[in-house]
């Protein structure tokens, strides 16, 4: 008979994916994931694998979660250009705020690991390509109701705007000047017309 796990799981791959997210995948140590974790190594090889395997678990997690998130900002506004708007001014006030700037954990894994890493780079191209489709749906539903016109090319208006995210995820981590980043989204918006 199998004996059931003394942990939840769950609040586990939490706490890993809240430490990798901090610290990238080279720096964080199986030291700083037990403690972060609150379990033991072999609690850690039994339930999620190897470092790697861990990882890639918290990738995954962290990746749904940004997908529904943005799903839900974009998808809960009534003006498409306003969700836009809202969306990418979200993540230049995030700048404001007295804590580190993480940036996007699957950014920082295309960073970091994708380049050498086929797997990741895999993972994280995923969710490009997901995040380039939820954009899509956003500004069909835009040129649908009369909002964004009709000679819009939504396919290649989304890839541009994911583009624009990742780059703007990065540099804000650098925490640029404020009027910088805002006249550049105000720019970037002018492509929903």
């Amino acid at each position: 008979m199998v004996r059931p796990r003394a942990f939840d799981e769950e609040k586990a791959l939490d706490a890993a994916m809240q430490l990798f997210w901090e610290k990238g995948y080279e720096a964080t140590s199986l030291s700083d994931l037990t403690s972060a974790m609150g379990i033991q190594r072999p609690s850690i090889y039994s339930a999620f694998g190897d470092k790697k395997e861990l990882f890639e678990a918290a990738l995954r997690k962290y990746t749904q979660f940004h997908s529904s998130y943005v799903r839900a900002q974009l998808h809960n506004a009534s003006s498409v250009k306003e969700a836009f708007r809202s969306f990418f001014e979200g993540i230049v006030a995030e700048n404001d705020e007295e804590v580190i700037n993480r940036g996007c954990f699957c950014i920082n894994v295309m960073v970091e690991l994708a380049p050498h890493d086929a797997k990741f780079e895999i993972l994280t191209r995923e969710h490009q390509m997901y995040l380039s489709a939820i954009f899509q749906e956003t500004i069909e539903r835009g040129i649908r109701s009369g909002e964004l016109d009709h000679d819009l090319n939504a396919k290649e208006t989304a890839r541009t705007l994911v583009i624009s995210l990742i780059g703007l995820t990065v540099l804000m981590k650098s925490r640029p000047e404020r009027s910088f980043v805002e006249s550049s989204v105000a720019m970037l918006l002018t492509l929903l017309k």
